[in-house]
């Protein structure tokens, strides 16, 4: 393993120091650990069951949707993917290191990335999902997104070329914008963003153009909040209820509930406690009108997440998601310690360190049980990926942009000039990672036979879902 470039005393982050020869020190790492070594996967004789990891990673969770969890992962080996993010950081601390950390999304797949509104409302492409953020090597987040292509490649059943060619996309586009973002000052790189209409414009499948052009004018229109209310709330009296869609938004019952709703105040209060004063001068405004468990992604399943509503004394209404947030995956496996003992002010932190503009309404509290969560708007013009209609050159050019945001991402709080002297010019790195890449995916396939070996064994239980 290479040295640690994190001293203090390292002329790397001296500012001092020119981007001349802060490129030359990345580019003597290869020596340490040469480029070509990250296409290795062989794993570790003590590998540890991956099953057994699954079934860590539920404790703690809702009992009643664990089983719901296990449904989503075996729908195919891309949804059990995103939802084994532990699974792959336990191998990715048995993989080359350069000794380069910075902060990590942590589950850096492909479909934590999509377009968002900034509290500008400018509409922007960036990896949006933080639940697992740690520092760490950078690696690994690039090798989680590459391979991700190539799991979903599969899913979508393109070609094994196509599917190597993502992956090597993602790891070329990094490198060319890594090197692009060397030369910019770190104010520029703060302030660099990628424009979502723009990088639809960039694209060459007219008929993918029009239809996302469409859903940009769409997410752009709406008042998110106005349309959410019309849909998921009812009036009961004089105060405004949101409707119960279960199993995936309900209000909990018995014990939980009311405890749940004991707290709602203080939790709320705390929140606020953690915004600007500009932010709590407009919240301030608004009242908790009531909240409700809602279901969410794959990884997330069984944590406690769910909606608030809060209203106005004229009737507007704000709805915000909260998620509870855990120790990152990533934690055990990084010599790093974590900074904050709060887990939902460590990923708001990551967050804000990590993308080019966060949601206004960004911020953590926690209840009596010390039970951790995050707080952001419910979908804030969201614009996700639909990756069941994307051709092979769609997915090419998705894998571009993923790889260009995590770019971004990394400069933000590593060097660009160290990473793109390690990276250099050639091709021997994306070689690398799309080689990586395929014997990762093919690891994932045992891996999601196992789980289906162990729901028939009774070891996962599993559930229907409506």
């Amino acid at each position: 393993m290479a040295e640690k470039l994190t001293d203090t005393n390292d002329n790397l982050f001296n500012p001092a120091a020119s981007k001349a020869a802060r490129f030359d020190k990345g580019a003597a790492i290869r020596k340490l650990v040469p480029r070509s070594s990250h296409a290795e996967w062989n794993p570790s004789e003590n590998r540890e069951d991956p099953v057994e990891i699954l079934i860590k990673t539920s404790i703690g969770r809702m009992e009643n949707l664990v089983p719901l969890r296990y449904s989503r992962m075996m729908e195919s080996p891309f949804t059990f993917f995103r939802g084994a993010a532990a699974i792959m950081a336990a191998d990715l601390e048995n993989t080359p290191n350069t000794g380069i950390d910075l902060q990590l999304c942590g589950d850096c797949h492909l479909m934590n990335f999509g377009g968002f509104a900034t509290p500008e409302r400018k509409l922007v492409f960036d990896i949006n999902d933080f639940d697992e953020t740690f520092p760490g090597p950078w690696e690994w987040d690039i090798k989680r997104l590459a391979a991700s292509f190539v799991i979903a490649g599969r899913w979508r059943k393109f070609s094994s070329k196509n599917c190597k060619e993502f992956a090597w996309h993602v790891a070329d586009s990094y490198k060319r914008n890594m090197l692009d973002y060397s030369q910019l000052s770190a104010l520029q790189i703060w302030y660099a963003d990628i424009d979502l209409a723009e990088l639809i414009e960039k694209g060459d499948d007219e008929e993918l153009k029009e239809f996302q052009q469409k859903r940009l004018k769409k997410a752009s229109e709406f008042t998110a909040h106005e349309k959410e209310f019309a849909k998921m709330t009812y009036m009961e009296g004089t105060r405004a209820r949101i409707k119960d869609e279960p199993p995936l938004i309900y209000h909990p019952a018995g014990e939980q509930w009311e405890r749940l709703e004991k707290e709602a105040t203080t939790i709320h209060k705390r929140y606020m406690e953690t915004l600007s004063d500009e932010k709590k001068v407009l919240l301030i405004r608004y009242a908790l009108h009531d909240f409700a468990v809602k279901v969410v992604g794959v990884g997330s399943v069984g944590t406690l997440c769910g909606i608030s509503l809060l209203m106005s004394a004229t009737g507007e209404p704000i709805f915000l998601q909260f998620k509870e947030a855990r120790q990152s995956v990533l934690e055990p496996h990084v010599k790093a310690k974590g900074k904050y003992s709060h887990q939902g002010e460590r990923i708001v932190r990551g967050q804000k360190l990590m993308q080019s503009a966060s949601d206004m309404f960004l911020g953590w509290t926690n209840d009596s049980q010390d039970k951790f969560f995050y707080i952001r708007q419910l979908r804030d013009a969201k614009v996700k990926p639909v990756l069941e209609i994307m051709k092979s050159k769609n997915m090419a050019d998705y894998a571009k942009a993923c790889g260009w945001a995590l770019a971004r991402s990394h400069a933000r709080t590593g060097d660009p000039s160290v990473l793109s002297g390690y990276l250099g010019k050639g091709n021997e790195f994306a070689n690398a990672i799309a080689k990586f890449s395929i014997s990762y995916a093919n690891q994932n396939d045992a891996d999601y036979n196992k789980m289906l070996e162990a729901i028939k064994e009774g070891r996962l239980p599993i559930s229907e879902e409506i």
